[in-house]
């Protein structure tokens, strides 16, 4: 009998087999030799039966049928992958011992124990966990296999997270559809996502800019001249700042103070997928999916990169003697001048910021293995660079600067200065020969503060603070605030990574990944899903969310459902299922969860009222704002899209009734009201009225129209933020609009 190894696709079985059983005869299918015999799976050869499966009479969709909640679920093979499912049956009939060699995750682990459950195979398992696919690498692989049972954790969080999906996104799905006569398609991952989408769209539409001003003070000492920004609140008025720039133009000024530090920036964390995504989002405008597929082909076709569907930054120690054979293997290639300078004694075990073990799980971070790079296309050649780039500088000192923090004082208005003084190139010698990426904003400060600009310099800076200083000119920078940007996949996956939270600290970011949206392998697939069901479009490289993406969040939150698009509740489920995955929490508790909430969806939805047909028809709006136009793939679209399984059902007298519901807001603020305020032609009123609610807000309010988004906040928070105004006479003004009356409705201003 012989040992049987299953791979995940056909490529690595054949690179297993290279490796260890060289003269292993080929089958087409399979590769045997005389110990092992290799095969593979082509990704998913099994799935979770569709819910007809359990009963003939889910082939329609009925939402009188719901929830549908298996007691085990069953499992049915790929249609067009049976072929390779029964070849491995076979050969199992001719092994004594399995080799688990699927992908080293969570997702590799299931696709084998899909394969096992459903061909009922009771062999002895051991199991391959291996980062890179170099022979050396997987003869190692083979000299440490361990015992199956030790990933029986890993297996129940994969089976968890399968079920999980299926359940929220069966009932969930078919309930809102056959409600709405609508395909509208829900998902645990994917509404959440979508949420973040819609919410950032609200924030910018209901964004009213403000106009300010800044005063840019230019001075001279001796031979030296530089810039400064005046310190004070925020100027609002043109008028006071044209006087101040007067006030302080041609006039004698002195050094308030005069602050010198050196700073050092070390090399960039190394890779992970998602960093890498994002990455290579905003240099190469390559979507998630597209770096994932090439950063598989480097993985697996080239074998020049380690396993790339990694979630950590750092290596471990065993990576560290990698690491430095691989700078060898990069001499004389085109990275060869970088390699002459690099200080191998940079990269030791006791350097935290590249070697922390305590930071890596299944698999380190993402590295160029000792394999030359021969052959790629040009995209793979962009994202191969990106990575040794990244590698390379690990090898290099930090960059070593002069920050120098000048406060100018003139007719007692200040005005602050802050130069970067460039000491030492260090690891950015690597990046010279590309264009210099922006100044990032500093931790912490709004993009609008620009006071606090930093300017960068190459060549020596200094004052004498004793000696007098000239206002040689004064200009009024005229500005407008600005409102947050539209997502971009890669900002999208940065938000997904930290479950929406806008965190600026990357330790607290590492420690958020555990309960993001999604995992690094699964993140691209998710936002593929949100364009594919017509709930996103791309315009450019910015994701616009279309009438159908916004009206399926608004029928979600209106049914009472907020859970379902919460971000952080469902970044807690991801984290559950990582504490599954070490033992810590319990997959039956988990499930027991899922269960209740699926159930809890389908009422909630039953008693809702349909949304209008043509809620979810409507041309997408442009994001992209310049008066330049849009790119060649932003142009909008309507969308309409039909049921598949609903279309033919006849809606009940009691569904066309409500197939033109209003559009609710929020709940009544009336103190006992118990009513729900929804839109109407003119205004939000109450759905209570009849019963004598008098609660209204008009749509036409001191010189504007309300958006829902300011009417909910009126409701929910009392005031929005500030806007741009009308008072009864006619003058324009800019305050905040407060709820004065809780009764009535009646709005004031607060400036």
């Amino acid at each position: 009998m012989k040992t049987l190894i299953i791979a995940e696709k056909p490529d690595m079985g054949r690179n297993i087999a290279a490796a260890i059983e060289p003269k292993a005869k080929n089958y087409r299918s399979y590769l045997e030799g005389e110990q092992y015999i290799i095969t593979w799976a082509i990704g998913h050869l099994i799935g979770l039966a569709e819910p007809d499966a359990y009963d003939v009479k889910y082939k329609k969709w009925n939402i009188n049928d719901l929830p549908i909640i298996p007691d085990q679920f069953k499992l049915v093979p790929n249609a067009r992958t049976i072929d390779q499912l029964k070849v491995i049956g076979d050969l199992a009939k001719r092994s004594d011992l399995l080799v688990n060699s699927c992908d080293a995750g969570r997702e590799g682990q299931h696709i084998f124990s899909l394969i096992q459950r459903h061909l009922k195979l009771e062999h002895p398992v051991k199991r391959l966990w291996i980062s890179d696919l170099t022979p050396e690498t997987i003869r190692k692989g083979f000299q440490e296999l361990k015992d199956g049972s030790e990933y029986e954790n890993l297996t129940k969080a994969a089976k968890a997270r399968s079920e999980a999906d299926w359940l929220i996104g069966m009932n969930g799905s078919r309930a809102f559809t056959t409600k709405h006569n609508v395909l509208l398609s829900v998902g645990r991952v994917q509404t959440p996502v979508l949420a973040l989408i819609y919410d950032r769209q609200k924030t910018i539409e209901a964004f009213s800019s403000l106009k300010f001003f800044e005063v840019e003070g230019h001075f001279t000492q001796n031979e030296m001249s530089y810039k400064g920004m005046w310190q004070g609140d925020r100027l609002t008025d043109g008028d006071k700042a044209e006087a101040l720039a007067a006030k302080v133009k041609g006039k004698p000024g002195r050094i308030e103070s005069y602050e010198v530090k050196e700073t050092k920036e070390y090399p960039n964390k190394l890779y992970d997928l998602t960093l890498l995504q994002r990455e290579a989002n905003g240099k190469y405008a390559f979507s998630a999916k597209k770096t994932l597929d090439i950063a598989q082909a480097l993985y697996e076709k080239h074998k020049v990169i380690s396993y790339p569907r990694t979630n950590s930054n750092y290596v471990t120690e065993q990576n560290i003697p990698e690491m430095h054979k691989t700078l060898s293997a990069l001499q004389g290639t085109a990275y060869d001048e970088w390699v002459k300078g690099a200080n191998r004694n940079l990269v030791h075990k006791g350097n935290k910021f590249i070697c922390n073990p305590s930071k890596v799980e299944d698999h380190h971070a993402i590295l160029p293995t000792y394999r030359k790079a021969s052959g790629l296309s040009a995209d793979e050649g962009k994202l191969y660079d990106l990575i040794v780039r990244r590698f390379l500088s690990q090898f290099y000192p930090a960059a070593e600067y002069k920050v120098h923090t000048v406060m100018t004082e003139v007719e007692e208005e200040k005005f602050k200065t802050t130069v970067k003084e460039l000491l030492s190139l260090g690891w950015k010698v690597i990046y010279a020969d590309q264009k210099k990426d922006k100044a990032k904003t500093s931790k912490g400060k709004n993009k609008d503060d620009e006071e606090d600009e930093e300017i960068e310099v190459n060549e020596p800076f200094s004052i004498a603070p004793a000696e007098e200083v000239v206002c040689s000119e004064a200009i009024v920078k005229e500005k407008d605030t600005q409102p947050p940007k539209h997502y971009t996949e890669g900002t999208l996956l940065r938000a997904m990574e930290s479950a929406g939270k806008q965190i600026e600290d990357e330790e607290l970011r590492d420690a958020m990944k555990d309960s993001g949206l999604g995992t690094p392998a699964t993140r691209a697939a998710t936002i593929e899903r949100l364009k594919n069901v017509g709930y996103i479009e791309m315009q450019g490289k910015k994701i616009a969310i279309t009438q159908k993406g916004r009206t399926a969040i608004e029928l979600i939150r209106g049914a009472g459902i907020e859970l379902l698009t919460s971000p952080e509740m469902t970044g807690q489920w991801e984290r559950r299922l990582n504490e599954i995955s070490r033992g810590t929490a319990s997959d039956g508790q988990f499930m027991e969860n899922v269960k209740r909430f699926a159930c809890m969806i389908v009422d909630k939805v039953r008693v809702q009222s349909r949304a209008s047909k043509t809620s979810f028809e409507g041309e997408t709006p442009s994001v992209n704002t310049s008066a330049k136009g849009r790119s060649a793939g932003s142009t909008s679209r309507k969308t309409t899209d039909k049921p598949a399984a609903p279309r033919k059902r006849k809606a009940s007298s009691e569904e066309e009734s409500a197939n033109s519901g209003p559009k609710v807001i929020g709940n009544c603020p009336r103190p006992g009201c118990g009513g729900m305020i929804f839109m109407g032609k003119k205004g939000y009123g109450c759905s209570h009225y009849k019963e004598g609610c008098k609660f209204v807000i008009w749509k036409e309010n001191h010189g504007r129209t309300l958006t829902d988004a300011q009417v909910k906040a009126l409701i929910e928070k009392g005031r929005t933020g500030k806007l741009k105004l009308t008072s009864e006479d006619g003058t324009p003004l800019e305050g905040k609009l407060v709820l004065q009356n809780m009764d009535t409705g009646q709005l004031t201003v607060e400036s």
